[in-house]
C-alpha cells in the first residue's frame, strides 16, 4: 500500500480512484466493496471489530480512497508505515449538498431512493449487513457523523472535525491536503510520479450513484425476492 485516502465520501473519491489507477496505483474504493457484499461485509465487520484482515481486504491494491477504508486511516497508517496519506477536501456547503443528494438518502428521508434502499434492506441479507456496517461507521457510536441524521449544519461540523483531526495527526511530510481543483501536479509530486499528458478526470457520479449503486440493484433484489416468495402458479 502506497497511498491511504483519508478523505470523506463525496470529496471526489471516484475521481481520485480513476486518477490513481491512471498513475499505475490500483485503488480500492467503495465500489470494490459493493461488487461482492457477501464476501466484503464480513471482512469489513472484522476490521470494525478490531481484527483488521487488511491483506485479505486489499489484495493487490496499492492505494485506497473512500469509505470504508478512509474510516480506518489511523489504523492503516500503522499497518503501512511507508504509505502516504491523501486528505481530499472540497467546499463544505457543496459537499453537504452532495451527501444529501446521495448517501444520506439511503438512511434518512422520504425519497424514492430511501424507500428502495429500505425495501432491499428487508429482503437482501448481504445489503442489510452493509447498511448496518455503514450505519456504524457513519451515523452511530464512533461513526464519522454520529448524532446527525444528514442535517447540513451537524454534518459540516463533523466534516470539519474529521479534516482537522487528520491534519493534526498525520506528520506533514506524510500528508497531502488536496482539492481536485488543484490538478495533477501536487498529487504527482507528492507520490513521486510524472504528471500524465491526459487531463485529470472530473467525474460527477451523483446520478450513477442513484441509478447504478442504489436504485437498480434495489429493484433487482426486490424482484428476485418477489419471484422467490410467490407460490408457484397452479
Amino acid at each position: 500500500m502506497k497511498l491511504i485516502g483519508a478523505g470523506l465520501p463525496r470529496t471526489a473519491t471516484t475521481t481520485q480512484m480513476i486518477a490513481l489507477e491512471m498513475l499505475g496505483l490500483p485503488c480500492y474504493h467503495m465500489r470494490d466493496m459493493m461488487a461482492d457484499l457477501s464476501k466484503s461485509v464480513p471482512l469489513w465487520r472484522r476490521a470494525y471489530d478490531g481484527e483488521g484482515p487488511w491483506e485479505e481486504i486489499f489484495g493487490d491494491a496499492q492505494s485506497t480512497v473512500d469509505f470504508p477504508s478512509a474510516f480506518f486511516w489511523r489504523e492503516l497508517m500503522d499497518v503501512y508505515p511507508d504509505a502516504k496519506v491523501l486528505l481530499s477536501v472540497r467546499d463544505y456547503e457543496g459537499w453537504a449538498r452532495s451527501m444529501q443528494d446521495t448517501i444520506v438518502q439511503i438512511y434518512f428521508g422520504d425519497t424514492l431512493m430511501h424507500h428502495l434502499a429500505q425495501s432491499r434492506y428487508h429482503v437482501d441479507p448481504a445489503f442489510k449487513g452493509w447498511v448496518d456496517l455503514m450505519t456504524d461507521m457513519a451515523w452511530e457510536g464512533r461513526g464519522a457523523f454520529a448524532g446527525s441524521k444528514g442535517e447540513t449544519g451537524p454534518m459540516i461540523e463533523a466534516a470539519k472535525r474529521w479534516d482537522q483531526e487528520v491534519k493534526d495527526t498525520v506528520p506533514a511530510d506524510r500528508l497531502l491536503v488536496w482539492n481536485p481543483k488543484d490538478g495533477w501536479e501536487p498529487l504527482c509530486e507528492f507520490i513521486g510520479l510524472d504528471v500524465p499528458s491526459e487531463p485529470l478526470p472530473h467525474v460527477n457520479d451523483t446520478e450513477a450513484f442513484k441509478t447504478q449503486l442504489v436504485a437498480g440493484p434495489a429493484v433487482a433484489a426486490i424482484n428476485e425476492w418477489w419471484q422467490r416468495e410467490q407460490p408457484t402458479a397452479q
